[in-house]
């Protein structure tokens, strides 16, 4: 994934700053506690291809 992509992507609901995880090749947003898939180094930012993140992922 691009850095300069990173820099300039937030999450679509609430606007904050996402980590990327390269292992599980997705963006997580931890204030609405979603991750959103990165497919072919696209980044797939609907809110209904995000996953809920467990206390855990956190």
């Amino acid at each position: 994934m691009d850095a300069r992509l990173l820099d300039i992507l937030v999450c679509p609901l609430c606007k904050a700053n996402l980590e990327y995880r390269k292992a599980e090749s997705e963006l997580v947003c931890k204030p609405c506690k979603l991750a959103f898939p990165v497919r072919d180094d696209i980044p797939v930012m609907l809110e209904d291809a995000a996953r809920p993140l467990g206390e855990g992922e956190l």
